[in-house]
């Protein structure tokens, strides 16, 4: 008997997620390791706000690739303590990077800003108009 495909799509990612549920009760932390991010529209800008606790804005690099906002860059640790003298290391380390799709439609890229303050970096996309305002419920009559 064949079935939709996606069935067995949606049960397979419902079992990672309650999987990974499960190693974040016994301790373990495996959500992404750099740049929880927030995207919203405000004042016809597409904003990012980005969690990059620790880091310098010299360590940070935006770029815009194939219709994509790109953030990267490397969280180095500290030598002044030796490994084996830890008893839990719970903070990440090493190399990162995010991918965000653009609209391309409506994003005006020449005016693109970063700032970065108290460990979040937040980057303003100019919109040239809003996406909001762009998606407008299409109405299907029934036959």
């Amino acid at each position: 008997m064949w079935r939709e495909p996606l069935i067995m799509g949606t049960s397979i990612s419902r079992m990672m997620d309650d999987l990974l549920r499960d190693f974040d009760e016994v301790g373990f932390d495996i959500a992404p390791a750099f740049g929880r991010t927030d995207v919203y529209e405000k004042d016809k800008s597409l904003v990012f706000e980005t969690e990059l606790p620790g880091m310098r804005k010299d360590e940070i690099d935006i770029q815009v690739e194939d219709g994509q906002l790109v953030i990267s860059g490397e969280m180095k640790r500290s030598q002044e303590v030796k490994e084996e003298n830890y008893f839990r290391i719970g903070r990440r380390y090493g190399e990162f990077r995010r991918a965000f799709p653009l609209p391309v439609d409506v994003v005006d890229q020449s005016g693109i800003r970063a700032r970065f303050e108290d460990g979040i970096l937040k980057v303003s996309v100019p919109l040239k108009q809003s996406i909001k305002e762009k998606e407008r419920p299409l109405d299907i009559k029934v036959e």
